[in-house]
């Protein structure tokens, strides 16, 4: 009989992190993945000999003292080789084939901006403003409901709304919108504190990782096992098991992808129970239990999923594409706002118009930045509707046919021809190219329809979207991008929002006090 204070099922950046925390403050834990591989969308794969990440591109707000930095030294990630990009434009957008910089530092980002905007100079400066009281009051929710109270109030305003009435420029809102493929751009639904606190966070400072985003899942893991925690693989979990609105334990099989079946089956108990799975996954586990209300689980299948990702990982021959310390953003020109992105997926214009570029650090510019560096490998991302690849849910990786594989390629091709644009040595440096869409997230990270960021919030709705981590369930808590806010830090805040439904809040959070 295998007994622990805490059973996790998941291995993604939120059921990871909970489990380093909760071991680090004395917990025996277990973290339950039915993959191979741990960390959901922190993995890297290897293709034409060069390693991609799958889902971790880059990260705001880990300089010295700022929020990403004060948990991630909490877990153990600060020593990991994080490199910083350039602060006087970690972002390209271009944008009507003109090219504007966005750079790090509220007042150098209010003054670039303007230096391409100067009518809009005082908007812009109270634009910035607006975006750093958010960031220095994002731990809010965390310490007291006060906190909560103010951030709901943001969580209900609309974001293209308080664009439009802030500026009245349209060029200069498509600009400011323009870096933020890394959420999903949804007119009527995107709630204002989602679009401010992930565009403060890289504001303050933007980094990527050399080395690849499983580095992450390996050090979590590293330090939970560390701490006498346990992480296992290949084990998937069938079924929990409750009785009177108390979960009991967990029934788990070997996964599809187990190799290895020595000890892995069998029943799990724990005094609590956290699920990084998405609540639909996480509910159909119950099947029949009393505690789930018909309506609770016809309200939680119901909600909407935010857009999938289509990738196109892209190794290169030595010496031909320059390093870049940015991400570039680059949109067609037919494209009217970036924001119709969303519209064009749910009214099916599946032409794909806007593209990020992120390219991979090369151990010469990790080690130096100085002279000319050229990078081995890029990846594409663009915007994508599960609807494109529905008709081949059924089918499984590597037999989806030859259909399927046309369809990537002429998907691949229209991304490759938006990148020349913004690259133009871009096709004649290739030496390989693989592609993914949110089946392939779906297959891989068990995120409902491949969502890139998990349930759709909507300012409008906000009791509906807006999820709590616990359950009817008093001991089964959930985890992930599917409850508050999406992304690496947002992720993390709900970790600790999670421990803290187990923890006194004040052990789990003291850390966050630490300015600098």
């Amino acid at each position: 009989m295998k007994r622990y204070d805490v059973v996790i099922i998941g291995s993604g950046l939120g059921g990871l992190e909970c489990a380093y925390l909760l071991a680090k403050h004395g917990m025996k834990v277990c973290v339950l993945e039915k993959n191979n591989a741990i960390g959901g969308c922190l993995q890297t794969f290897r293709r034409g000999g060069q390693a991609f990440d799958t889902g971790f591109h880059y990260v705001g707000a880990l300089g010295k003292g700022e929020i990403l930095e004060r948990i991630f030294s909490e877990l153990g990630l600060t020593e990991l080789p994080w490199h910083r990009l350039d602060s006087d434009g970690f972002d390209e957008v271009i944008w009507e084939d003109r090219s504007y910089l966005l750079a790090n530092g509220y007042g150098n980002f209010s003054e670039r901006l303007s230096s391409y905007f100067p009518d809009s100079h005082k908007a812009i400066s109270e634009y910035s403003d607006f975006l750093k009281g958010v960031g220095e009051h994002i731990t809010d929710p965390v310490f007291n409901s006060s906190g909560i109270e103010n951030t709901n109030t943001l969580f209900s305003r609309n974001s293209y709304e308080y664009l439009n009435k802030t500026f009245s420029d349209k060029r200069l809102i498509n600009v400011l919108s323009g870096n933020s493929l890394k959420l999903e751009l949804n007119r009527p639904t995107l709630p204002l504190y989602t679009f401010a606190q992930i565009n403060s966070s890289f504001v303050q400072s933007a980094w990527r990782l050399y080395g690849g985003g499983s580095m992450i899942a390996e050090r979590l893991s590293d330090g939970i096992r560390g701490f006498g925690g346990e992480v296992i693989t290949g084990a998937e979990v069938k079924s929990i098991s409750e009785t009177e609105g108390v979960a009991q334990y967990v029934e788990v099989g070997l996964s599809a992808a187990s190799t290895d079946s020595s000890g892995i089956e069998g029943r799990y108990y724990g005094k609590f129970f956290i699920s990084d799975a998405s609540p639909e996954l996480t509910l159909g586990l119950l099947k029949e239990s009393r505690s789930i209300r018909p309506v609770f689980r016809r309200r939680i299948s119901g909600l909407e999923q935010t857009f999938g990702m289509f990738t196109v990982n892209i190794s290169l021959k030595p010496g031909k594409v320059e390093y870049l310390n940015r991400n570039i953003y680059y949109y067609a020109s037919e494209l009217g706002s970036p924001w119709d992105i969303s519209e064009d997926i749910r009214s099916g214009n599946k032409n794909i118009k806007g593209i990020l570029i992120s390219f991979q650090i090369p151990e010469s510019a990790y080690e130096n930045m100085a002279g000319r560096h050229f990078t081995t490998n890029i990846d594409i991302l663009a915007p994508m509707g599960f609807d494109e690849v529905a008709r081949w849910q059924n089918t499984s990786v590597g037999h989806r046919g030859e259909e399927y594989i046309e369809f990537k390629q002429k998907k691949a091709e229209e991304c490759l021809t938006l990148a020349e644009r913004a690259i133009p040595s871009l096709r004649g440096a290739i030496k390989s190219i693989s592609v993914s869409t949110p089946l392939t997230y779906l297959n891989y990270t068990g995120a409902i329809k491949g969502s890139a960021y998990g349930i759709r919030k909507d300012c409008n709705n906000l009791a509906k979207t807006l999820l709590s981590t616990k359950t009817p369930l008093s001991n089964l808590f959930l985890t992930g991008q599917n409850l508050n806010l999406h992304g690496v830090l947002g992720v993390s805040i709900t970790s600790l929002l999670t421990c803290s439904s187990i923890l006194d809040k004040k052990e789990v959070v003291s850390f966050l006090e630490r300015k600098n």
